[in-house]
This record gives C-alpha cells, sequence and structure tokens, in this order.
C-alpha cells in the first residue's frame, strides 16, 4: 500500500536549510556557513580558522538522521558537521568549504560513515584540501553487524556507533593532542563498536510517497538508517527477546565483528531511529543491561539511551556495543557542549534498586489489627463476597469503561480501575 507520508514543514525541498536556521537559532553556540543550499555546514561559533589551535574534528552525511551529526558540533566534540540533503551524501564543495572554515595549523580529522557516496565525496574533498596545504587525515567507520562479513569491498555500513567515534575523536582533539595522534584514537574506537538495529516501520521521505513493505505484524532485522533492507523479515516478538537476539548478533564469536570477550568492560547505547517513545528505549535497555552482565559476563560501564542517530519517523531501535577501554572511557566521560550529547551518563553506577523505606510508627501491634480471623461470620462472607463480585465486573468492563473515557478523557479509565480491581483480589488471597 502506498501513502502520502504526513510532514509539518514547508517546501520539502528547503527541510534541511530551515533545520540548520532552526538549529543554530536555538543553540548560540553554533553557526553555519552562508552558502544555501548548496553549502550546508554547521559549525562552532567560537573556533576560527586563524586561531584554532587544536585539530579540528569533521563529521557529515546525509541529512534525515538528527540530532546526527550536526547535534553534535560544540567543543569537546565536534568542530563542524557537514549537511546532504535527506540521505544524500554532501557534495565536494560543501565538504571542502567546511574544512577551510574550521581547520588551523594542526589540522583536521574527517570522520566517515562507511557509504560509498561519503567515502568517495568526503575522500575527494580530503585531497582537494591537501593540495591546498592543510593537513587532512580521514577514518571511516563501519560497526553494522546484521549482515554476515563482507566479501566485497562495500563493508560494513556506519551506524550509530559513529557518535561513540565522534566523542572519542573530539574529546582526545580538545584534550590538544597532535592530528596523528587523534586520527589514531578514532581508528581505535571504530574497531572497538558493533551495532544492529530492528524497524517496525519504513521512514517517510519528505515530499515522497512511501510504500510500507513491512505490514502489520512485521518487523526487519538490520535494517539500514537509509530504509535499505535488512538481513530478515520475522513476525514482532517481546521486545526481550528482540534485544536477546540484536545482543547474540553483535556479539556473535562467529563473525568477531568486535573484540568483546568475556570479562570486558563494555559502553552500551540504545538509539531511537526517530519515531520509537523513550519508554520502549527504556524497556529495551532494562533487557539489555542485565544480559550483558548475566549471559555474557560483561561489566557495563555507560550506558546511553536515546534517540542520537535516527532515520526520519522510523520506528525502531539500534543497539550499539562499545568495548570500554580506558583511554576511550576516559574520552567519552570528558566535558563537551555538543547539544545533544547525552549528560548524566558518566560515573560509576550504584545498584539499581534499593529498598522501600517502612514508615517508622510500624509495628507488630499495628499489623496485628489487621490479620484475617480464622473464620468469618456471616456478614464477613457477604462482605468477602460482595468485594469480589464488584471487583470481578469492574475487571469484566475494562474496555466498555476506556471506551467511553476515550469520548471526554485519555481512555485509561478502564485499565485503572481493572489494576486497582486485580490488586483488591490479590491481596485477599493473602489474609
Amino acid at each position: 500500500m502506498s501513502y502520502q507520508g504526513k510532514k509539518l514543514i514547508n517546501d520539502p525541498n528547503d527541510v534541511v536549510t530551515e533545520f540548520i536556521e532552526g538549529l543554530v537559532e536555538t543553540y548560540p553556540g553554533l553557526q553555519f556557513l552562508d552558502g544555501f543550499p548548496q553549502i550546508k555546514v554547521v559549525l562552532r561559533a567560537d573556533v576560527l580558522r586563524t586561531a584554532n589551535d587544536k585539530v579540528a574534528v569533521i563529521s557529515g552525511g546525509g541529512s534525515g538522521h538528527e540530532p546526527a551529526q550536526s547535534g553534535y558540533v560544540g567543543a569537546g566534540m565536534l568542530t563542524a558537521a557537514i549537511c546532504g540533503d535527506v540521505f544524500t551524501s554532501p557534495p565536494v564543495n560543501s565538504i571542502l568549504a567546511g574544512i577551510r572554515a574550521v581547520t588551523g595549523p594542526k589540522g583536521c580529522l574527517l570522520i566517515v560513515t562507511n557509504y560509498t557516496g561519503d567515502r568517495l565525496n568526503f575522500g575527494l574533498a580530503a585531497e582537494q584540501a591537501k593540495s591546498e596545504g592543510y593537513k587532512v587525515e580521514m577514518v571511516i567507520v563501519g560497526d553494522d553487524c546484521a549482515l554476515p562479513p563482507p566479501r566485497g569491498v562495500a563493508g560494513r555500513r556506519g551506524l550509530a556507533g559513529t557518535i561513540l567515534v565522534n566523542k572519542v575523536a573530539g574529546a582526545a582533539a580538545d584534550a590538544g593532542l597532535s592530528l596523528a595522534d587523534v586520527a589514531a584514537e578514532a581508528k581505535r574506537a571504530s574497531e572497538m563498536v558493533g551495532t544492529m538495529g530492528v524497524a517496525l516501520s519504513i521512514c517517510t521521505l519528505p515530499g515522497q510517497v512511501t510504500s510500507d513493505r513491512l505490514g502489520p505484524g512485521l518487523m526487519e532485522l538490520g535494517l539500514g538508517i537509509h530504509g535499505e533492507p535488512g538481513a530478515a523479515v520475522a513476525d514482532i516478538q517481546p521486545v526481550d527477546v528482540v534485544v536477546s537476539h540484536v545482543l547474540k548478533q553483535i556479539l556473535s564469536t562467529e563473525t568477531q565483528y568486535v573484540p568483546i570477550t568475556r570479562g570486558s568492560r563494555v559502553v552500551l547505547m540504545i538509539n531511537g531511529l526517530g519515531a520509537t517513545p523513550i519508554m520502549e528505549l527504556m524497556i529495551a535497555a532494562r533487557k539489555a543491561v542485565p544480559e550483558l552482565q548475566l549471559e555474557y559476563g560483561l561489566a557495563v560501564d555507560r550506558v546511553y539511551t536515546g534517540s542520537f542517530m535516527t532515520s526520519l519517523d522510523m520506528a525502531g531501535f539500534s543497539i550499539t556495543v562499545m568495548k570500554a577501554e580506558p583511554a576511550i572511557l576516559q574520552r567519552l566521560d570528558a566535558p563537551t557542549k555538543a547539544p545533544y550529547w547525552p549528560v548524566a551518563a558518566e560515573g560509576d553506577r550504584p545498584p539499581a534498586k534499593i529498598p522501600v523505606p517502612v514508615p517508622p510508627s510500624s509495628s507488630s501491634r499495628n499489623n496485628e489489627a489487621f490479620t484475617r480471623p480464622q473464620e468469618l461470620n456471616e456478614q464477613g462472607c457477604i462482605l468477602e463476597a460482595a468485594i469480589q463480585a464488584a471487583a470481578n465486573e469492574i475487571i469484566n468492563l475494562r474496555d466498555e469503561l476506556n471506551e467511553w473515557d476515550s469520548k471526554s478523557g485519555d481512555g485509561d479509565c478502564g485499565t485503572t480501575m481493572y489494576r486497582g480491581a486485580a490488586a483488591v483480589l490479590e491481596d485477599m488471597k493473602k489474609w
């Protein structure tokens, strides 16, 4: 079935430039080059090429993956982000403009996701910049673990693990390291990370008709962030089952995509693909952390949960696991002003749960007052039967009450009363 996607936009051809304008209006630490529509570059407002005494870190690619990459421009992360049109690699002249705008004497590092267009255009821009006297290095990130090990030249696709590589490189540059050392740390980080995604729907491109090839009741494993077909289509499963499958694929000893073995320390990223509620992402995180600990014998040092590299309005998530070597962890914890890097994720992990406080006034004497007598009298039996009948009737009316409530409220009256009635019946079993 084909349909016209609904979008809150103006002209579909202007979505990227208007996004950039809104981004810099929101965050005063960001600017963009005045070269629309061909040149779409977001850069740090506090960095001038002539005064930049640190390595510039530049990333980019097709738009539609926001907040990647422009949302990660800021001190301690990216110096600039080059934005292409939606799902389209940025042109060489735009990349070259970004290099010229922020690169000082120490040079710049280009972090590029492993897609043919990105590699080609960033590579050409790097060579031209070198011919102009700039020091340029490039690191390719391919963290996809969905497909079998490639036999051709394309290799693994670049996914959400790129965000972690950006952070490592940005922190290394901010620490004053040389271009060679920043590039080495970024390359090392790219070799430590693996990602796999699962989608419930295909994304809708602005102004285009979209065909939902999945249909109801199906999900796609290993779907690409541009809507490319994945490794398999399957019936939708509970999220715990999906998380287990994805982790098994990433940590497979057969493919050996990541050098993670029992006893390793890791970083976990649960990444929403654009239309997945935070609630569902947290449910996935709740499953992934103990599974990594208990099933794979890994220490989980950091957990980042949110939407970091999306695919427009695609429903689904990806899971990224990175080996947390001490140097990598130090870079991830380093401060940054990038607006979309997650805060409050660093530091040691205390126990996830603690006991519920007991009221200080409670006593065994008070508890005894609520103890059920060994045998109910006639009135007690009547009351018990009435409570059970009322609770069961409420349970039976759940859907009808929800329907009534949806006409004037939020449609949860029946569900709320159902839970209360079920709790009453369960509690009565204890007396």
